[in-house]
């Protein structure tokens, strides 16, 4: 009957600070014990995994993926934006399902704001990526009223301090860069990613049986790509929305873009920031921040103004509608 209580509080009220720490720490690494979990936020394992359980049952807890560094890989990663027109319910989910199921693809995303859909593709050959635009053409350039290209050349991740009402004392946890020097992995190794990338918290004993290894084996590579920095990070999924924040992109174009990485020192204290992009072919930076209204984005593009005066040429930003596949880890491998 208690816990029954609970889940009706839950349910009414939201989480309380212990869940946002817990959540907190999920996405600084997916793979913790729930004992190690239990110790950061101060809680006994078995409140800990209740409340993950709940938090999950609510679908505040989506999923734990795997954060791998393509670039390692020998991977680029071209993305368009496509903005379109002519369209129906039925077209536009025929147009993302063919994006979903492509096996290039590895993030699809709907937004709204200046453009409708986001794909980021992975490959190892810039030719392959002509092919699969007059095949994008051939079937749905007429539904298109706008296509643009940028290549992805460097990702900084952040840590969701929000969710701990705490000013950020330090910066990215997670950095990806395309200049980096190429690891050559084994074909189990990359078994074992395919295994990671949609499930950060699969079992080495499940891994180890599926692959018929020993756990020993399962545990030494996943450390051994750690090291390498092929696997960069453990994170978890969370739906924002039911914390009440959105997910909202700023692409910025500046008057001086030497300023550029003055202004990345400045924001990167900002505790709703969540990533930073550097991209070729459309804007200068782009910020992606979890707030909860549109006046909080141009609040903070006010505040880099104000710090850096007539920096910022012009902006734009889009917010998620929906996320149809996230990855870091293409079909192709």
């Amino acid at each position: 009957m208690f816990l029954i209580c609970i889940d009706i509080y839950y349910s009414v009220k939201g989480i309380d600070k212990k869940d946002k720490k817990i959540l907190y720490e999920l996405d600084q690494n997916s793979r913790h014990s729930l004992a190690n979990l239990g110790k950061k936020v101060g809680l006994a394992k078995s409140i800990v995994a209740y409340r993950i359980k709940r938090m999950t049952n609510m679908g505040i807890i989506k999923s734990y993926y795997t954060v791998v560094d393509l670039y390692k890989l020998g991977f680029i990663a071209p993305r368009f934006h496509f903005v379109y027109q002519y369209v129906n319910p039925e077209i536009q989910n025929e147009i993302i399902n063919y994006f979903v199921n492509n096996k290039y693809t590895f993030i699809v995303v709907s937004t709204y704001g200046p453009f409708d859909l986001s794909v980021l593709f992975g490959l190892r050959d810039i030719r392959k990526m002509f092919f699969i635009w007059q095949e994008i053409q051939n079937k749905f350039g007429h539904y298109f009223e706008k296509q643009s290209l940028a290549f992805y050349l460097n990702e900084m991740h952040f840590p969701p301090s929000y969710l701990i009402e705490e000013k950020r004392t330090y910066k990215k946890t997670i950095e990806i860069r395309s200049n980096t020097e190429y690891i050559n992995l084994d074909p189990l190794e990359y078994k074992i990613l395919h295994a990671l990338s949609p499930n950060a918290q699969i079992k080495l004993t499940y891994l180890a049986n599926s692959l018929n290894v020993s756990s020993r084996q399962i545990g030494y590579r996943i450390k051994k790509m750690k090291e390498n920095r092929v696997i960069e990070g453990f994170r978890t999924e969370i739906d924002i929305s039911k914390l009440g924040y959105q997910d909202y992109k700023v692409y910025i174009l500046l008057r001086k873009f030497n300023l550029r990485n003055h202004i990345i020192d400045f924001i990167s204290s900002n505790p709703h920031l969540i990533n930073i992009d550097t991209t070729t072919g459309e804007s200068h930076l782009e910020l992606e921040f979890h707030v909860k209204n549109t006046n909080q984005i141009h609040e903070i593009i006010q505040e880099i103004s104000e710090h850096f005066p007539k920096a910022i040429r012009n902006y734009y930003h889009v917010s998620v509608k929906k996320v149809h596949k996230w990855l870091y880890l293409p079909q192709t491998l």
